[in-house]
């Protein structure tokens, strides 16, 4: 049995879930997922479909070229097929924060975010020791302003070698290259705090409870050149007050990171995202 997942947007028009669901049909495929959106603002149509097939004869590259000339070309979609037994390759930036890296081995053990993860790269060897316990080649890159080129270099060589079709920085503290986002478009994944840009800095936590601030929260987006402003795949919340010290902030945020980031990791694996005009529309 064959499984894809087709994600689709084009200009909102009528006929579109009709010619869709015409076309799965007459390649013998069977829909078990289907749902879509439409910004009215923009006219745009969004669609995702999950679809099986039975019949071995129409291999899933045949079933993508007659789909581009026909569908594709009929209402000018932008569009991407998936082959949902493939599992995405990722690549996770670190530096010396542990939390996150922990927690998406874990999960990764326990194949609960449905991707590979063939290499860590991080601009500190801090963490090497946790990629060997998880049997993750460890790929120590220096990054600073004077090895940026070096280090871009090295970074890209690295995720070609290892057929990398997504990056998460699971707390990478350096600034990612113009030249590495425009490579892994909207394919960069990132996780912190949501006090931006209330409470900058290297200690937000600390500037959060002196302002005696309520709520915290993690926000996870894909990166763009503008830092932190990319568009936002999940977010999460938790309730504070005056009887929590700092370290209770702090605890409670990379709980937080923890949690947002893995479900972020998870909608991307599983193709729920679209990017457009800088927002997402993510499915069910």
């Amino acid at each position: 049995m064959q499984k894809i997942t087709i994600l689709i947007h084009c200009k909102d028009q009528k006929g579109i879930i009709a010619a869709v669901t015409t076309f799965i049909a007459k390649v013998e495929g069977n829909i078990t997922y289907i749902d879509q959106h439409v910004d009215v603002e923009q006219n745009v149509f969004f669609m995702r479909l999950e679809c099986e097939f039975s019949n071995q004869g129409n291999s899933i590259e045949a079933i993508k070229e007659e789909f581009s000339q026909t569908l594709a070309a009929d209402f000018n979609m932008s569009w991407d097929l998936y082959n949902q037994e493939q599992k995405p390759k990722m690549a996770l930036f670190v530096s010396k924060y542990d939390h996150c890296l922990f927690d998406i081995l874990g999960r990764y053990s326990a194949d609960e975010l449905g991707v590979e993860i063939p290499m860590i790269i991080s601009n500190h060897n801090d963490l090497r020791s946790i990629a060997e316990r998880f049997d993750i080649p460890f790929h120590y890159v220096p990054f600073t302003k004077d090895n940026k080129e070096e280090g871009e270099a090295r970074q890209i060589e690295l995720l070609k070698r290892y057929q990398i079709n997504f990056i998460v920085l699971a707390r990478y503290m350096q600034i990612v290259t113009p030249k590495v986002i425009s490579l892994y478009e909207n394919k960069i994944i990132n996780i912190h705090h949501s006090f931006l840009p209330a409470f900058p800095g290297a200690k937000p936590y600390h500037s959060a409870f002196k302002r005696g601030v309520k709520i915290i929260g993690a926000t996870s987006h894909y990166v763009t050149e503008e830092l932190d402003e990319g568009p936002i795949i999940e977010q999460d919340i938790a309730r504070v007050s005056h009887i929590h010290s700092v370290e209770d902030f702090i605890m409670k945020g990379r709980d937080l990171e923890r949690i947002v980031l893995a479900r972020a990791i998870k909608l991307h694996a599983e193709r729920k995202t679209m990017v457009y005009s800088n927002k997402t529309v993510v499915f069910s």
